[in-house]
């Protein structure tokens, strides 16, 4: 069974525990009011193909890119999150794309699945977990 194509454009309409999950990662509070405040977009090209996936989240503040092959491992720097890197691997479990990042914060990952024009983010660290919902551009 073939699996889902992430391509598009997604603009977030609802977040929650955000600031918890910040904390989770140790970021400091002035930064954590920031993120907090930002809608962000998440901009993604997915080649079922090959695997290859370009996540790249655009706000006002910051943008981060996200580059990689689904199901290998690669070092990811999050100096821009958190000042750490990481070894990170995203792979499928069913048509969720989960997202495991080893490092210093225990339990670091995410998850992404689709619904209708719906795009889910679970986020991940230490047992806390934060929530986004993006809606799909026209």
């Amino acid at each position: 069974m073939s699996k889902p194509n992430y391509t598009g454009t997604y603009h977030m309409v609802e977040q929650e525990n955000m600031d918890a999950y910040l904390t989770g990662l140790d970021v400091n509070i002035a930064l954590r009011k920031i993120v907090c405040m930002l809608t962000p977009t998440k901009e993604i090209t997915h080649d079922p193909e090959t695997g290859a996936m370009k996540i790249k989240t655009v706000t006002t503040f910051k943008n981060f890119n996200m580059d990689f092959i689904i199901g290998k491992e690669f070092t990811e720097d999050l100096g821009i999150v958190d000042g750490r890197t990481c070894q990170t691997t995203v792979d499928w479990d069913g048509d969720k794309l989960v997202c495991v990042q080893r490092g210093e914060k225990e339990g670091r990952g995410w998850t992404h699945w689709l619904e209708g024009d719906k795009l889910h983010l679970e986020m991940r660290v230490q047992g806390i977990v934060a929530k986004q919902v993006f809606k799909k551009a026209d």
